[in-house]
């Protein structure tokens, strides 16, 4: 009943149990992977052994939603940083030492033009990507919520064009011309935006890292500015066909988080950073929210410190009819199987609301 109780909680029907969602956990995690499933699998497994593998893994631990999307750092591939990326896969898979930026100063940046970049796009061509990718993601997972989307939003897009030294010293050196920067590069992606409008998908991604782990990076009153009117305009198109928009960002937004519902996303993901109490007693009842379980509890904690670290997310989270739990960070492969077993048991025990 995983896509029930799943579309129940994003509709704020308060599903009879709190749905779940692990990302990164049945792709990346090949050893807890194994053990729930009992399918012989590892990083250097076909990807069709793998592929099977993590759809048994998202029956077997009872997904409620599984984030799909589309559109990412690809797209701006003519024109990009590369700054490298550590070790997160088993084996250190993902490893990437490549360090490139096409920048050579701020002022570069500032005179950055995305459309002489990039491009226009074909409206029909993005619309039938994001229905080949939405049902893709229905076939390979029928027993959940999917979804498509945009991770390339706004700062995300800053931060994959120009890289963060040169994001950083072109906005400390003109904020209002990085600002009209930001403007651009909004109108351009405003195509994916209404492209997957008009797509099948009913539950759209919306990316956008705008915040570090201790909150914004950059002054508040330039998100003011600059990040939320767009943000709005971007959504526009989403609100008006009738889709139900998840925001997802990493770090600390919580400042932020009344700016972002007053541009009309319908749900929230978020990591530990942002405070999962203030995000309940602000949004419990008129978005969904999925989040705040602390990996770094799973990770090296004692079966005391995960069991409160759960009860603590239900404690918050029932009263809420679209809480789905959801570990912060995700549980990555060096997540000891035991304790990610012991989580799960804890998240069976705990996940009726009869009791509440």
């Amino acid at each position: 009943m995983s896509k029930k109780d799943g579309w129940a909680a994003i509709n704020l029907e308060m599903p009879e149990i709190v749905p779940r969602f692990e990302p990164s956990a049945a792709e990346y995690h090949w050893e807890l992977v194994q053990k729930v499933t009992g399918i012989d699998v590892d990083v250097d497994s076909s990807e069709k052994r793998r592929l099977a593998a993590t759809q048994t893994f998202v029956k077997s631990w009872d997904y409620g939603i599984y984030f799909g999307c589309l559109i990412g750092p690809d797209e701006l591939s003519t024109k990009r940083t590369y700054m490298g990326h550590a070790e997160y896969a088993q084996r250190g898979r993902d490893f990437d030492d490549q360090i490139d930026c096409p920048f050579d100063e701020p002022e570069d940046v500032l005179n950055f033009d995305p459309w002489e970049a990039y491009g226009e796009r074909d409206k029909g061509q993005l619309v039938e990507r994001f229905n080949k990718h939405y049902r893709q993601r229905c076939d390979l997972f029928p027993t959940v919520v999917n979804t498509t989307g945009i991770y390339i939003t706004l700062l995300t897009g800053m931060e994959i064009i120009f890289g963060w030294e040169m994001l950083l010293k072109a906005a400390a050196l003109d904020s209002e011309r990085f600002g009209q920067v930001v403007n651009r590069y909004a109108s351009w992606v405003k195509q994916y935006y209404e492209a997957v409008a008009q797509s099948e998908a009913e539950v759209i991604y919306s990316h956008d890292d705008m915040v570090w782990s201790n909150g914004p990076f950059l002054n508040p009153k330039w998100y003011e500015k600059y990040i939320f009117p767009n943000l709005r305009e971007l959504w526009e198109p989403l609100r008006k066909e009738g889709k139900q928009i998840m925001f997802v960002c990493d770090g600390d937004y919580t400042q932020f988080a009344s700016d972002i519902a007053d541009c009309g996303n319908d749900g929230f993901w978020f990591e530990i950073f942002t405070d999962l109490e203030y995000m309940t007693n602000n949004f419990g009842s008129s978005h969904f929210l999925i989040g705040n379980l602390d990996t770094r509890i799973l990770t090296t904690g004692r079966k005391e410190e995960i069991k409160e670290e759960v009860e603590r997310c239900m404690r918050l989270g029932k009263p809420c009819p679209g809480y789905f739990i959801c570990t912060s960070g995700h549980i990555p492969p060096n997540v000891p199987v035991e304790n990610a077993l012991y989580y799960n048991e804890l998240y069976k025990k705990l996940r009726s609301r009869r009791d509440y």
